[in-house]
């Protein structure tokens, strides 16, 4: 599956296709007239949907991949600069400001590419069997990318076909109706996708098609459906949580959640049986976006955007920081640069308000003690802690914060990143966070069931599958009383934290602004309204649809 996602030659995309004097037959080159017969013709175009989605939300550059956790409950802008980072929404949310438009851009590529396969797929050399195949596939990006732009911005237009010269003449389709167009693609690649035992690593199956049908059916408030897609996911017997230690370090001091995020132990190959959906990356190689060589370069950037900035630390007075940096360490967090501080509700009352020892709370996937390791500090050997900071230290400031590791990776960066090994200092390249990505990982299908437990008002339901999750952190276990919306969505941040992609669910449930702003008082978040619930529709987008009105978002 590595394979899949490498950078390909072939673009199907054919958005702005020939005009008629260009009309030409193609005898001895590619084109899209003769790109579309064999099955390996399709899967070019399939992994280039692969490498879509993770250009759009991992590795498209450290500000836009990140739009979808920033100016959210969970952290806020360490160093205050221009439209990214969400910390002024009239900014980043100006219709007329082009921040944001590269998000329906690419969603509209993925729209686009799917189309293609479709289209073509009647006229094809392939069996039937193989069509069918490959348009669950199709459907199930194209789904995919609906549900995105559905949760950012309501209803858009929606397009089905295969598009041959510029249309001007779009209009909105309702939310309602978006979110049916992708249920009936979603439906049909459940279907027909096949089993997870059956792809390779990072391939979509039929447990990913129903996760995500699960949770778009929670978007369109068809509760009883959502939780019955989530339970096929459940009741997957080649799908469980992991609850003992594995994978790549499991013979050092960790825990079973550590584990889930160390180098090399996100996929099936690795005895993983939680992992549903996993992006993959290979380092130093053409297309595996995780190259060692430039920091500003594609690859996902979550210890750079996430982990602090250790290095401008100063304590009681002293001219040097405690930590050294960058390091491959805990002290470290590798390259950070402290851009996402954490909300105090993230980092402390969740935990506060449910159970400080939870194991997704220990010191090693929420790290708040930092061992001094620096020769040159007075501090050298001690033990730092962010819960009871040194006199005049502020915490959180973006020196220093409580992180998450499951942004980085300790002691296991790649061995071109280090300047020396042994004292585990890493070069200025560093900063990428070199691991695979889950996407879509069991403990989230739990959690989205027992929203639609709580829909159908079964909290007995609801609080069975919270206290599956819960039960393997080793956190007390959740009451009835305990069940509301805010309780899940405060379970879902103690579980996937800056793994997931909060706006997404926040836009889904139509919340971003009251969890951000009476939830958990994002500090820097300014100008921030209701309205802000949803993005607005691009004002080029609009101005450049002659024929018909585009629809302004409401407020905007």
């Amino acid at each position: 599956m590595k394979n899949l996602l490498l950078i390909l030659a072939l673009a199907c995309v054919t958005l702005s296709s020939c005009s008629d004097f260009l009309d030409e037959e193609a005898l001895d080159f590619k084109s899209a007239d003769n790109s579309f017969v064999t099955s390996s013709d399709f899967d070019k175009s399939v992994n280039n949907l692969y490498w879509l989605v993770r250009s759009e939300f991992y590795s498209g550059n450290e500000q836009q991949t990140f739009d979808y956790i920033f100016g959210t409950d969970l952290v806020y802008d360490g160093q205050i600069q221009g439209a990214q980072r969400f910390n002024d929404f009239d900014n980043t949310c100006n219709p007329s400001n082009t921040y944001l438009n590269s998000h329906w851009t690419n969603l509209y590529k993925i729209v686009a590419e799917t189309n293609t396969i479709i289209s073509r797929l009647p006229a094809s050399s392939m069996s039937e069997d193989k069509k069918q195949k490959f348009e669950a596939k199709a459907k199930f990006f194209r789904g995919f990318a609906y549900r995105t732009l559905a949760y950012l911005y309501g209803g858009v237009p929606i397009e089905l076909e295969e598009i041959f010269v510029p249309k001007k003449n779009y209009v909105r389709s309702s939310k309602k109706e978006v979110l049916s167009q992708v249920i009936e693609d979603l439906k049909f690649a459940a279907e027909n996708l096949s089993p997870i035992t059956e792809v390779a690593d990072g391939e979509i199956s039929q447990p990913a098609a129903y996760h995500l049908l699960s949770e778009v059916y929670l978007a369109n408030q068809q509760y009883e459906e959502a939780y019955d897609a989530a339970t096929l996911v459940i009741d997957n017997p080649d799908l469980d949580l992991m609850k003992n230690r594995f994978g790549s370090l499991k013979s050092e001091p960790g825990d079973v959640y550590y584990d889930l995020f160390r180098a090399g132990n996100q996929n099936r190959n690795s005895g993983n049986t939680e992992a549903i959906w996993v992006i993959q990356y290979e380092t130093n190689v053409i297309g595996g976006d995780n190259g060692t060589s430039n920091v500003y370069g594609s690859g996902y950037k979550a210890e750079r955007v996430f982990c602090p900035l250790v290095r401008d630390l100063r304590v009681d007075g002293e001219g040097v920081s405690p930590f050294l940096w960058p390091n491959s360490t805990f002290s470290s967090g590798g390259r950070g640069v402290g851009f996402g501080i954490p909300t105090i509700y993230f980092s402390n009352t969740i935990w506060e308000n449910s159970d400080w020892n939870d194991m997704r709370n220990s010191n090693y996937n929420i790290v708040r003690k930092f061992i001094c390791d620096n020769l040159e500090s007075k501090f050298y050997g001690q033990v730092l802690d962010t819960e009871n900071p040194p006199e005049g230290i502020e915490v959180p400031s973006r020196s220093w914060f409580a992180y998450q590791s499951k942004c980085t990776t300790p002691g296991q960066h790649p061995e071109e990143l280090f300047d020396n090994f042994e004292t585990l200092a890493l070069s200025s390249n560093a900063g990428f966070t070199y691991a695979d990505q889950y996407l879509f990982r069991l403990a989230e299908t739990y959690l989205l069931r027992a929203e639609a437990a709580l829909g159908m008002n079964r909290k007995d339901l609801a609080k069975a599958d919270i206290n599956v999750v819960r039960s393997r952190a080793n956190a007390k276990l959740c009451s009835e009383n305990d069940i509301d919306i805010d309780y899940i969505l405060d379970e879902r941040m103690r579980e996937l934290g800056l793994e997931e992609k909060r706006r997404l669910t926040l836009g889904r449930l139509g919340l971003v602004y009251y969890r951000t702003v009476e939830v958990a008082h994002n500090p820097l978040v300014r100008n921030m309204a209701e309205k802000h619930n949803l993005w607005p529709i691009p004002y080029e987008e609009i101005e450049r649809n002659t024929e018909a009105v585009l629809e302004q978002n409401p407020g905007y």
